[in-house]
């Protein structure tokens, strides 16, 4: 429940961030309902086109069980384990190894993989990166982080047209009821910041909770916490090339990002998501199925 209201929490800024970013440059009443015209836009937006988009920015491609019986029949084992509809199977065309789940319920999931982590995983981490990945379905995580990712695009985009009207002269010093020069400034200079702040603290709220729920379904934390150490290891040396906005679907960073802190980074340090697995397998049985 804590992480929940986090979320809410957060996604609840980033759209008050969208609404009050309108306020400021468009001045007035007449900003203040763009604003959330906007965010409600945005939001259904997200909310239908959520897997496309995401699929196509990393130009997943659908596969059956004739072409990835193994990965197919082990989505197939998993979903009917956590009693939820399997959802849809695509394997992305990188050597970079990573994974990620995407749609806005079960009943319109997708789970897809890399080519890499097909590669470098043996079928028990594997398995818990697909566990993994299901209880963000289950979670709903993958609309949530959709919904985020969005809302953050239309905010750098806003404050990317506010910056080309400063450049070019678009804006007007005579209108008293028109943008607020301060709002204008902060808008270019902090919005963008702001938002992939927000955006990041949501999905690092997510990731625990999967991790967890994953090692209960498989029954085997340190698989995946293996998974994630081995994970991290290639990332460095094979980074996926990412969309930046859809990072925080991805299972790991897809770059090593610790020169940046734990601010700006899409998910919680390894290290402390495997502390948490090694805490969590010391609770469970040693083997639940």
């Amino acid at each position: 429940m804590t992480n929940q209201l986090k979320t809410a929490v957060l996604l609840a800024a980033l759209s008050g961030l969208l609404i009050a970013i309108s306020y400021w440059v468009i001045g007035g009443s007449g900003g203040l309902l763009i604003g959330i015209a906007l965010a409600a836009v945005t939001n259904l937006f997200s909310w239908y086109q959520s897997d496309k988009i995401a699929l196509a920015a990393y130009r997943a491609q659908p596969v059956s069980e004739r072409e990835a019986p193994g990965l197919y029949r082990m989505v197939q084992r998993l979903s009917d384990r956590a009693n939820i509809p399997m959802p849809r199977v695509y394997i992305v065309p990188s050597q970079g190894a990573n994974a990620f789940a995407t749609g806005r319920d079960r009943e319109h999931a997708a789970v897809a993989v890399t080519e890499g982590i097909l590669k470098i995983l043996p079928e028990d981490e594997l398995e818990g990166v697909i566990a993994h990945e299901l209880t963000h379905i289950i979670n709903r995580d993958t609309l949530t982080q959709a919904v985020a990712a969005t809302v953050a695009g239309a905010i750098s985009f806003l404050a990317q047209m506010v910056s080309y009207s400063l450049w070019f002269g678009g804006g007007s010093r005579d209108d008293s009821r028109g943008a607020n020069p301060l709002g204008v400034l902060l808008t270019v200079m902090l919005a963008p910041l702001a938002a992939t702040i927000i955006q990041l603290g949501i999905s690092r709220t997510r990731e625990f909770s999967a991790d967890a729920r994953s090692a209960r379904l498989t029954g085997n934390p340190r698989a995946l916490a293996r998974a994630l150490q081995r994970l991290e290891a290639t990332a460095k040396q094979m980074p996926l090339n990412a969309n930046p906005a859809y990072e925080p679907l991805l299972i790991i960073n897809p770059i090593s990002g610790q020169f940046l802190g734990n601010l700006f980074s899409s998910h919680p340090a390894t290290q402390m998501r495997v502390a948490a697995l090694l805490k969590l397998e010391q609770q469970l049985p040693a083997k639940v199925y």
